[in-house]
C-alpha cells in the first residue's frame, strides 16, 4: 500500500490522499541512539464528519459506530510500533482502513425469535426430574 495513494475502504468509499493528515513525532520507549533523533511515530487523521468523499447515506452510520473514537468528528490513528517511519505510516493506514471498513459494514440481519420445540421442552423437564431423583437419593437416610 503506497503511502501517498488513495485509500479504498469499500467499493463505494474511497478516500483521496489529500483528505488525510499525517503528523510525525518521536516515539517513546527503547530504540538506542536513533530514538531521540527520528520522528518515526505517525498520527493519521481523517475528518469523518466533514469529508466530501463519504456518501451522505453512509455518514450517520460511520459517525454512530466511531463515536467514541472521534474527536470533533475527526478519527485519529497513532502508530509507533515500528522503528521506521514508513512502516508506521503503512500500519496507521491499514488500521484506518480496518476501522472504517468495520464501521461501514451493514448492520446484521434482525434475529427471528423462535420458541423451543416440544421435544426439547420434554427432554429438559425429564433431565430436571432425573437430577432431582439423583439428589434426593443422596439424602443419607439410614435405617437403624
Amino acid at each position: 500500500m503506497a503511502t501517498d495513494a488513495d485509500l479504498a475502504i469499500t467499493r463505494r468509499l474511497v478516500i483521496p490522499a489529500g483528505e488525510l493528515r499525517e503528523r510525525f513525532s518521536r516515539s517513546s520507549g527503547p530504540g538506542g541512539q536513533g530514538v531521540n533523533t527520528t520522528d518515526s511515530r505517525v498520527e493519521l487523521s481523517f475528518d469523518v464528519a466533514r469529508s466530501p468523499s463519504i456518501p451522505d447515506d453512509l455518514r450517520p452510520r460511520l459517525l454512530a459506530r466511531l463515536g467514541s473514537r472521534l474527536s470533533d468528528g475527526v478519527l485519529t490513528i497513532a502508530a509507533s510500533e515500528h522503528r521506521a517511519q514508513l512502516a508506521n505510516r503503512e500500519a496507521a493506514r491499514l488500521r484506518l482502513v480496518s476501522a472504517l471498513r468495520d464501521a461501514a459494514a451493514p448492520p446484521p440481519p434482525k434475529r427471528r425469535p423462535t420458541k423451543p420445540s416440544r421435544g426439547s421442552k420434554e427432554r429438559r423437564l425429564a433431565e430436571k426430574k432425573r437430577r432431582g431423583d439423583v439428589k434426593r437419593g443422596r439424602g443419607g437416610r439410614f435405617d437403624d
